[in-house]
């Protein structure tokens, strides 16, 4: 469920100590065992039984966990932290130091992004700290290449505005810079910030977060994130990685820890749960056992986040490539237990239809990863819900009216866009009909490109070829079945009798 160990060989086989112990406890061992409520499950087939169609293919069933690949990160200089740094002599806050550990790194600059290094280097000119932060800097570590660089600094919004004469400031709760560049690149500017001190936004109880607006300093804003993977800063002067929160032992070690304590955490932003499992599926890494005991622990807690935030992290796990792995983990963990209970309930209670769900979920995966074509959100919404919306329509004479009964509580759950919604209602409606090859006028329907990429993602997913071919929907529509033409009634006049 998320569970991976560092690389036997290459330039990171050989840990620090300084991540020694939480190896110890990330590898090797068994997932903690999740309380769920007794289903009539049905047996669940072992790896060594495969599935055979009508064609005689062979494949997983897609109902074994996901497989996780360890891939080799380029060669970085992991420094120890100093005795002295970390003795009495070093300043500490709240348990984290406030000198951070440096760790000298050469990242490549062709990952790195021109804009954001003139960003940072004009604000440091004018005697400002700026560093990279983030994701960015977590990518660039794992030789990836980031999809935006972010930049936090001391400077205040204003500050920011005055230096840089193409830029604005937005957002009302929290103010932060926007740096415009050609081609719609932006580059966000924030200053720094801490997080809410105990006592002003909390009662002891609810710890959830509803103000996050003051500006602090550098080791405060490092603190205030949420893992350690995405706490690091780099200094570009420098040439370096300032941890204030020990995560580059997470970086080699490949595991997915906190800031703090993992369930107080989850409890300030559940969302941060969706966020951990994201993590974990897209950058192959584990999950600490004291982090996934605070999901199962704290999961109930997503009844309380924002809406829209929710469905919004629903749409990032199925367009970040890995989806059948954030999923299952979601499952296992019981998150979707919460989010998607009508989902849940089905792979658990029809594991051998839900397998076609598994195995759509690598389809999509396949596709984004190997295709520049990209799925709407009615088509990834789709093929997550379209085998239990098909089975909840099954027998009804009125689909469409099933469909939505079927979708209403999600919809009111999740906040799902009314459009994505309606057009979820008329796939279910007409999906039978169309894989039975009886396309007519339905190939000139407003939603007909969203309609052909599914019943592409769900052939594939029944046959699973090696490699993705060209569109197979094109050939349903080749060899559909003709309209039938309307029969017109003819004009007859009244006649004497009939007035």
């Amino acid at each position: 469920m998320g569970w991976s160990s560092p690389p036997k060989s290459g330039p990171l086989a050989e840990v620090p100590e300084s991540c020694a112990s939480r190896e110890s406890e990330t590898v090797d061992v068994a997932p903690p065992v999740v309380p769920r409520p007794q289903r009539n499950r049905r047996r669940r087939p072992r790896r060594d039984e495969y599935y055979d169609d009508s064609t005689g293919a062979e494949f997983a069933t897609g109902l074994e966990p996901p497989l996780f690949e360890i891939r080799e990160m380029p060669q970085v200089f992991i420094a120890k932290p100093d005795a002295d740094q970390l003795g009495n002599g070093a300043a500490v806050a709240e348990g984290f130091l406030v000198e951070p550990v440096r760790h000298p790194v050469e990242l490549d600059d062709l990952r790195l992004d021109d804009d954001a290094a003139k960003v940072v280097r004009r604000l440091t000119r004018h005697g400002y700290e700026a560093y990279l932060v983030g994701g960015c800097v977590r990518d660039l570590l794992l030789g990836r290449r980031p999809k935006d660089f972010d930049v936090a600094t001391n400077a205040l919004p204003d500050d920011v505005r005055r230096l840089f004469k193409n830029s604005r400031i937005i957002g009302r709760r929290f103010r932060l810079g926007h740096v415009l560049f050609g081609g719609g690149k932006v580059i966000e500017t924030a200053t720094f910030r801490r997080a809410p001190r105990q006592g002003e936004d909390c009662d002891g109880i609810d710890l959830l977060i509803r103000s996050d607006n003051e500006f602090g300093q550098a080791h405060e804003d490092a603190v205030r994130r949420d893992f350690t993977i995405n706490g690091l800063f780099y200094d570009l002067q420098r040439r370096e990685v300032l941890d204030w929160v020990s995560g580059m032992p997470d970086i080699v070690c490949r595991t997915i820890n906190t800031i703090g304590s993992p369930v107080t955490r989850f409890l300030e932003d559940p969302v941060r749960i969706l966020r951990a499992i994201k993590f974990a599926a897209r950058l192959d890494f584990g999950v600490s056992p004291e982090v996934y005991d605070a999901i199962v622990q704290t999961r109930g807690t997503l009844a309380m986040a924002a809406r829209p935030r929710l469905f919004e992290e629903l749409l990032r796990l199925l367009r970040a490539g890995a989806a059948h792995r954030a999923f299952w983990l979601a499952w296992e963990s019981g998150v979707l237990d919460v989010l998607l209970p009508e989902l849940a309930a089905f792979l658990a209670d029809e594991p051998e239809a839900g397998g076609l769900t598994w195995r759509m979920l690598s389809v999509v995966d396949q596709w984004v990863l190997e295709r520049n074509e990209p799925l709407s959100d009615v088509v990834l919404c789709s093929i997550l819900l379209i085998e239990p919306l098909l089975e909840a329509c099954e027998g009804t004479r009125d689909r469409m009216a099933a469909a939505g009964r079927f979708l209403e509580p999600i919809i009111d759950r999740l906040n799902v866009p009314r459009r994505v919604a309606d057009s979820m209602r008329r796939v279910a409606t007409v999906l039978p009909r169309l894989e039975s090859g009886r396309v007519g006028r339905f190939s000139r329907a407003s939603i007909w490109e969203e309609i052909r990429q599914i019943l592409e993602i769900r052939g594939l997913a029944r046959g699973m070829p090696t490699a993705l071919p060209a569109s197979k929907a094109s050939t349903l529509v080749e060899n559909a079945k003709p309209a039938r033409a309307r029969k017109r009634r003819p004009h007859v006049t009244a006649t004497a009798i009939d007035r």
